[in-house]
């Protein structure tokens, strides 16, 4: 043994060698084992060109990436298109297309949207109806928005209120013409609206807040229904109420009146005609007596005056002669 009695051999050197590159391996093996995938490499001062090379390539896909998210849909295709050409080569025109079958979300929903929703609209539904029930969902639905502009031909424009509106008070404390926005003397009107829409015709009781020139314009033709709050109605009835009590009282009143004065009248005529026959009465008597003594007749004076006359005759006939 080498170092023990002073005995050495040739293939001592050897056997040290072949241990300590046992033990590099293992070492190596040891590292590689538990190397993590994301554990970077490690190297001397000097960069290796495959590490500043996969560096600048993740720089690049990070600005590409930040790029693309801050472009929307139109401009990324556009991007790629135009990349596509400088590629490979080709025309624009090639990639162009007919936009006359676009539609946006706006046109779908004017194609599909219904004034009132039924049972029988929301049968067989697809996007587009669903699209536009969910934005009919969103109005508000208790007073109306009219277009009065052809009012002349008794032609009307009614759409529900959007949110904005409502915040605002369009349509309810002001005038719910869509040109009009005053707020004094408003009016409420019931308006029973008839419209064709997908070539049916239906009608619907619609509610207006109108001031007194957009009401006149509604009623250009013929008058509507004006609706009217319950302490308005409560008051007219009281009113009306209050009034024909009145009007009961006085012609009760009239009634006792015209009586009292036709007893009145009575009264005084009778009075008046006792009065006239006492007056003629008198007016009698004061004219007979300034004729004169009444002249006193009596039948039996009369008698004897023929009996007499006629005995004369009878004795002397010549006397009448």
């Amino acid at each position: 043994m080498h170092g023990h009695g002073g005995y050495d051999s040739d293939f001592s050197d050897d056997e040290h060698c072949g241990e300590s590159s046992k033990r590099k391996k293992r070492t190596v093996e040891d590292d590689l084992l538990l190397k993590k995938p994301f554990q970077k490499e490690n190297h001397g001062k000097v960069a290796h060109k495959q590490v500043a090379a996969e560096l600048l390539d993740r720089e690049e896909a990070r600005n590409r990436r930040f790029h693309l998210i801050a472009m929307d849909a139109y401009q990324r295709h556009t991007k790629f298109v135009n990349d596509y050409i400088l590629y490979y080569g080709g025309k624009k025109e090639d990639f162009r297309r007919l936009g006359e079958n676009d539609k946006t979300d706006m046109d779908v929903i004017r194609e599909n949207h219904r004034f009132l929703w039924n049972e029988e609209d929301e049968m067989d539904m697809n996007w587009e109806k669903r699209l536009a029930k969910k934005y009919y969902d969103k109005l508000f639905k208790e007073y109306c928005i009219a277009d009065l502009s052809r009012y002349k031909e008794n032609k009307f424009g009614f759409r529900w209120r959007v949110e904005k509106e409502v915040i605002s008070g369009k349509g309810q404390f002001s005038c719910g013409n869509k040109y009009c926005d005053k707020k004094e003397g408003l009016k409420s009107w019931e308006v029973n609206f008839g419209y064709i829409e997908h070539g049916e015709k239906r009608n619907a009781l619609v509610k207006l807040r109108l001031c007194q020139e957009c009401s006149f314009k509604l009623n250009f033709h013929h008058r509507r229904k004006e609706v009217k709050s319950k302490k308005t109605k409560d008051k007219i009835k009281k009113d009306c109420e209050e009034s024909s009590h009145k009007k009961s009282r006085l012609s009760s009143a009239e009634e006792t009146s015209k009586k009292k004065d036709k007893g009145h009248s009575s009264s005084k005529k009778s009075e008046n005609s006792v009065n006239r026959n006492s007056d003629e009465e008198e007016s009698t008597s004061e004219s007979e007596l300034w004729k004169g003594p009444v002249p006193e007749t009596d039948e039996k004076s009369q008698l004897e005056f023929d009996e007499m006359e006629q005995r004369r005759y009878k004795v002397n006939p010549k006397s009448k002669e």
